[in-house]
């Protein structure tokens, strides 16, 4: 094989681990398995939000426990939300970093059946960092496309 063969393999490779990384993500958090984000985060890491920002492993980890706790309404200790990630764009910008985005549809599971279940639509802003050989997110912003206070009324 050739070098450039072997880079693009590579790539392909980190692109493959970095989109795994996002989805163990939402496993861990929809799972109710916040203490287990060093699996995910850097120590360092920063988390912006529709709540706030958290920095470092400690905050993140206490603010994802608290919020599945407030969002678990009817107690049910299992998925009271569900994150499902799409279009997922990666770009390496170095052999230990990288950027990117995807989609994130945020659904909840405590409402009737006959409302809809979005608690909302958004796009993930990830800086990506390899740590000891294990991809992890160092920065991540959520950016919320809706709902949108501001949007034009129809």
């Amino acid at each position: 094989m050739t070098d450039t063969r072997e880079s693009r393999i590579t790539a392909m490779l980190d692109r493959e681990d970095i989109r795994a990384l996002r989805l163990h993500y939402s496993a861990l958090l929809d799972g109710n398995a916040a203490d287990r984000m060093g699996e995910v985060f850097t120590e360092d890491a920063e988390v912006i939000v529709t709540v706030g920002a958290m920095k470092g492993l400690d905050e993140i980890k206490t603010s994802l426990r608290d919020a599945y706790q407030s969002f678990d309404t009817r107690k049910a200790e299992h998925f009271p939300f569900v994150h499902a990630i799409a279009n997922h764009e990666i770009t390496l910008t170095g052999p230990d970093t990288a950027t990117g985005s995807c989609y994130l549809l945020d659904f909840v599971t405590d409402r009737p059946g006959a409302q809809h279940p979005f608690l909302l639509l958004g796009r993930y802003v990830d800086d990506y960092v390899r740590v000891d050989g294990e991809w992890r997110i160092s920065r991540s912003e959520l950016d919320v496309l809706w709902p949108n206070d501001d949007a034009a009324e129809a």
